[in-house]
């Protein structure tokens, strides 16, 4: 099947949160998308909702992909801000404590580059595929000054009449300011980035923020205005731009950036005389337990932590298994549970390749079912297409006890084709591949204890049978029987 064949008489519909509706998607260019969401700010360690993001809107260019859609993504790295500054400042101090994530003495670019390549192992760790390009912000200082020129010369923003060289934007000049979260300027609360003492309004953002003399000189760059460094608003507006031209088809992002950042971003951009997003898509939090996770009250958990309690393919199919737009909530129970999940799928599969012997090799990955696509193409439904994948493996699992090898090689394909649109194929190292090395030199050992134990169950010398299979299990290995052998499994 050709890629483009995937896209015929589909519809595919996304909530857009600017209209506060689902809409029929129509690409700006026929066969392509152009897709920015917003990356990390590196100021320390990745958090979970950073991690879900990344994995809604790699499932997202996923299935857009599998439409036959050709996909440009950009997702920003922000390398200056208030608090690498002050993270940094902090190593410093005489009464600098370090810990497992800080160091002392580090200055704030160091500081930025480290944690940024914290992001990118989180991201590789959980099969999150780089985007088509991961602009930094102080790479594109001459964007940024572009921009605010138009927003001066059109009347949008002004410098501050006192001697701090910022400059704000206005948010009173634009009627349309407050449109993306539908509120009013008189109900917003005041912008908090910069010193209100040169603002015309308490609400106006800075796009430019003047050096200050506590400040360390590498973070400022010459402008117009003076030297100083950018906004963080700005930058994206600035990135997106750039790389995706000034109309693109979806800006993506976790809700919490809803206001202030998505809200500036829509607002400096289109009064600049830009198109910006035709869609805007929010993916919802990562509770736990029901509350927001918050440090002072200990009930947080980071990727870094789940990933040590679990397979990378189990913490990608728990953070990515709810609908996009609603809550996650962690459980101490939820890495159980989604393991147990995938290691149907994946008994499903190795069950099915055995089976079929060489003639697996063969099975690729093919068309979706119906249920699947029905689904992903309506918001990005992952719940409604988790349950067809499942049933899938169901009637698959019916096939093989069945003996109806057609019917189960049609399902595997099925099964493939899934797990691919939803990443699991690519997070962690995937240790149940038959392709791994390390796998083939483990079945090799345990092959020799399923031979064993299939010499002891023929003697109908049942104790040394169970020992066998309990000495494999103490290791993490679950013994399968069926009417085709022994099979094994690594429990998760």
């Amino acid at each position: 099947m050709h890629p483009s064949d995937n896209l015929k008489g589909v519809s595919l519909r996304f909530y857009d949160t600017k209209t506060a509706s689902v809409r029929d998607f129509q690409p700006l260019a026929e066969g392509e998308v152009k897709l920015y969401y917003c990356g990390a700010t590196v100021q320390g360690m990745p958090h979970v909702g950073h991690v879900r993001s990344a994995i809604v809107f790699d499932i997202l260019v996923r299935w857009l992909e599998y439409r036959g859609l050709a996909v440009t993504t950009v997702r920003n790295v922000t390398d200056i801000d208030d608090k690498i500054l002050e993270k940094s400042a902090k190593s410093f101090a005489a009464d600098f404590e370090a810990d497992a994530h800080y160091k002392p003495r580090e200055e704030w670019f160091a500081l930025a580059y480290r944690f940024e390549q914290e992001f990118s192992l989180a991201y590789e760790a959980l099969g999150v595929r780089r985007p088509t390009y991961e602009p930094r912000a102080t790479g594109h200082i001459t964007e940024m000054h572009e921009l605010i020129e138009q927003l001066i010369d059109r009347g949008h923003a002004y410098p501050a009449a006192d001697s701090s060289g910022d400059v704000y934007f206005d948010v009173r000049s634009y009627e349309q300011y407050g449109a993306l979260t539908r509120q009013k300027v008189d109900d917003m609360q005041d912008a908090p980035d910069s010193d209100p003492r040169g603002k015309r309004d308490p609400r106006d953002f800075a796009l430019w923020k003047g050096h200050k003399d506590t400040d360390p000189l590498t973070a400022s760059w010459p402008s117009p205005w003076g030297r100083g460094r950018p906004g963080w608003h700005l930058e994206c507006s600035a990135m997106a731009g750039k790389y995706l031209g000034s109309a693109f088809d979806i800006h993506g992002g976790g809700l919490d950036l809803r206001f202030p950042h998505h809200e500036n971003e829509m607002a400096q951009s289109n009064a600049a005389g830009h198109g910006f997003a035709n869609y805007w898509m929010h993916n919802g939090m990562v509770t736990y337990e029901g509350e927001k996770m918050s440090k002072s009250i200990g009930n947080t958990i980071s990727p870094e932590e789940m990933l040590a309690l679990a397979d990378a393919r189990v913490v990608r199919y728990f953070l990515g298994q709810a609908h996009y737009r609603s809550m996650l909530d962690y459980r101490p129970d939820s890495l159980t549970e989604a393991g147990a999940a995938v290691e149907r799928v994946d008994t499903f599969i190795s069950n099915a390749r055995y089976r079929m012997g060489a003639a697996a090799e063969a099975i690729a990955a093919t068309a979706v079912p119906e249920a699947f696509g029905t689904a992903m193409d309506d918001d990005l439904n992952v719940p409604m297409a988790l349950a067809a994948l499942h049933e899938t493996v169901r009637l698959g699992n019916a096939s093989l006890d069945q003996r109806d090898d057609a019917a189960a090689a049609k399902a595997l394909g099925q099964v493939l084709a899934m797990t691919q649109v939803l990443g699991l194929d690519d997070a962690g190292s995937n240790e149940g591949s038959d392709s791994s090395a390390e796998h083939e030199a483990l079945d090799q050992l345990i092959q020799a204890q399923l031979a064993e134990r299939a010499e002891a169950r023929a003697a109908k010398d049942w104790a040394r049978s169970d020992a066998i299979r309990d000495a494999l299990a103490s290791a993490g290995i679950t013994v399968v029987d069926s009417a085709d052998g022994a099979r094994w499994t690594l429990d998760y």
